[in-house]
């Protein structure tokens, strides 16, 4: 393969994650958008209740949130290589951290599905207050990702 080709790659795959992550931090609004309108929907009654099921909240929800755990997954992992190919290192820093935590709290929230279709209230409970805290951190991902691709692009510009 052409070397000069490689070497544009691997300096573009350094912005497909921060793209990707933004995308994905959109989709987690709307997600809980459609979490949000399921839960009235479960507490609606008559015709206020039909008119909610017409929105398949339900649906949507789990087909978004589906998207959302397999591309968080994917990213997080696309992120970590790219940094690896483009520095020959993984920089632990707090961004690092806090995102494979949001990783691990997707997988958990999403792992709790089973016993909200069985009724636990308490899994309902525990889903919600992860995907709360999951919103706040990727709020503060965005901000300290940004950050992360200023500093890619005062290297690549030789502005340090």
């Amino acid at each position: 393969m052409n070397p000069e080709l490689l070497q544009s790659l691997k300096v573009y795959s350094q912005f497909v994650h921060p793209i990707l992550m933004w995308v994905l931090f959109g989709l987690t609004i709307y997600a809980m958008y459609l979490g949000v309108q399921l839960r009235r929907t479960r507490s609606a009654e008559g015709e206020v209740k039909k008119a909610l099921l017409k929105g398949r909240f339900n649906i949507r929800h789990h087909q978004i949130g589906s998207i959302l755990l397999a591309t968080m997954v994917l990213g997080t992992l696309g992120g970590m290589a790219a940094t690896y190919a483009n520095s020959g290192k993984l920089f632990v820093n707090p961004h690092l951290l806090v995102g494979l935590g949001m990783t691990g709290m997707i997988a958990t929230s999403a792992a709790l599905t089973p016993f909200m279709q069985k009724g636990n209230d308490a899994a309902r409970y525990a889903h919600i207050t992860l995907n709360v805290i999951l919103l706040a951190l990727f709020g503060w991902q965005a901000i300290t990702g940004m950050q992360i691709v200023q500093n890619v692009v005062n290297r690549m510009t030789g502005n340090t």
